[in-house]
């Protein structure tokens, strides 16, 4: 697996390392230098099974759709993260962050958020252990998500609107990086995602692998066989889907699909497909494939679903692709909407607009019929209903 996994430095092929301002050298190398330690220790291991057994709810089901599968000529199963406490997969890492805050010491928290469920996933943590929790969200992000907003206000959580760029994700996570250089002693950085500086791809990759060692588990329970055919997942900066791949990266056999979002189109000057899109550069802390011009400037993603409108992606899967491991689909906005809507009326699951990506990607393989196809639902459609309520009220 190694070669798909981050090495001693920090790099997965050519992407990841660490390019921060000195001021965050001492945090982030002191998070670098203990968190395998803390990680594979007893103590940690048994506190964070049994949170993510009493707290959050898992193992999350493995859920057979005859819809999809009966549509699609071959078995889709869905991995159900929607059904986790908070309603998304992000709760899986901020539960193993804070675990890890603790034990250097950190006495408070700062997150970033696009689509609110990471800012709802660190609110409840830092609630449940009881830390000060500031979450970063563009304005933008505040507006189409202003019942995240709330709950995570409810929850005890200070949100900071952000008003710089296009006042989504990355500058959410810009304003977070600036607040964690201003207090680098006493604060703990949860990113929700397998991007900025090493060590956080590999830790958030590591917390979020409890989804495929579940998929192992469940498949061999019903299909006595580990190892499904397909893997599909949608990618922004990629914690869900790096969560969903991380045990079979070194099953030749299992097919990595990831959708991530195309916008109005990958042409259109409005998408967040960086993957088709991108080139190589930097983004908050790590090498890795980023939406610029030729200046090397960053330009403004655009996505309808927040929580993938982000102008890089993590360099996991950054290097996935450009080995040819992973395979990449670009899905636009209406294709992620009809494959929602369709979601919601054949099996009574609203999923999030994230997860609609993938769900859409689908229509675009085509299955023998004896495939296994494992696709993530990263979580569930609550924070989108005004969209998709928009949405129906122009195809009425």
């Amino acid at each position: 697996m190694q070669k798909f996994l981050v090495d001693k430095s920090g790099f997965y092929g050519e992407f990841g390392g660490a390019y921060i301002p000195e001021i965050l050298h001492r945090c982030v190398t002191e998070l670098k230098d203990s968190y395998l330690e803390i990680l594979e220790s007893e103590l940690f291991k048994k506190e964070f099974e049994q949170l993510l057994r009493d707290y959050v709810g898992r193992p999350s089901p493995l859920y057979l759709s005859n819809y999809l599968s009966h549509k699609h000529g071959c078995k889709i199963y869905l991995k159900r993260e929607d059904l986790n406490h908070t309603g998304a997969h992000k709760i899986n890492n901020t539960i193993g962050q804070i675990l890890v805050a603790k034990r250097l010491g950190k006495t408070r928290i700062i997150a970033e958020t696009g689509a609110g469920q990471h800012g709802v996933a660190t609110a409840t943590v830092c609630a449940l252990m009881q830390m000060q929790c500031i979450v970063y969200m563009g304005k933008t992000d505040v507006e189409r998500q202003a019942v995240n907003v709330k709950k995570m206000e409810m929850l005890g959580a200070t949100v900071i609107p952000v008003t710089s760029g296009n006042m989504t994700l990355k500058d959410a996570t810009n304003e977070a990086i600036r607040d964690w250089c201003c207090n680098p002693i006493d604060t703990h950085y949860i990113i929700g995602s397998t991007v900025g500086p090493h060590p956080y791809p590999d830790l958030v990759a590591r917390l979020q692998s409890v989804i495929s060692e579940e998929i192992r588990k469940q498949l061999l329970e019903k299909e006595n066989h580990a190892v499904p055919d397909y893997l599909f997942a949608c990618v922004g900066g990629g914690s869900n889907a790096a969560g969903t791949i991380y045990h079979f990266l070194n099953d030749d056999d299992v097919k990595i699909v990831l959708a991530e979002a195309g916008g109005k189109g990958i042409d259109s000057g409005e998408s967040a497909a960086t993957i088709q899109i991108g080139s190589v550069g930097i983004i908050h802390g790590c090498k890795t494939l980023v939406m610029q011009n030729e200046d090397g400037q960053i330009t403004e993603p655009y996505s309808i679903s927040a929580g993938l409108d982000y102008p890089g992606i993590g360099p996991i899967h950054a290097n996935l692709v450009t080995t040819k491991r992973a395979q990449v689909i670009a899905v636009n906005d209406d294709e992620a909407l009809q494959a929602a809507f369709e979601l919601t009326r054949s099996d009574g699951i609203i999923p999030a607009l994230e997860s609609a990506h993938a769900l859409a990607a689908l229509d675009k393989v085509s299955f023998k019929p004896s495939d296994i196809v494992v696709l993530t639902l990263s979580g569930r459609g609550e924070k989108d209903l005004e969209t998709y309520f928009k949405y129906e009220s122009t195809i009425h």
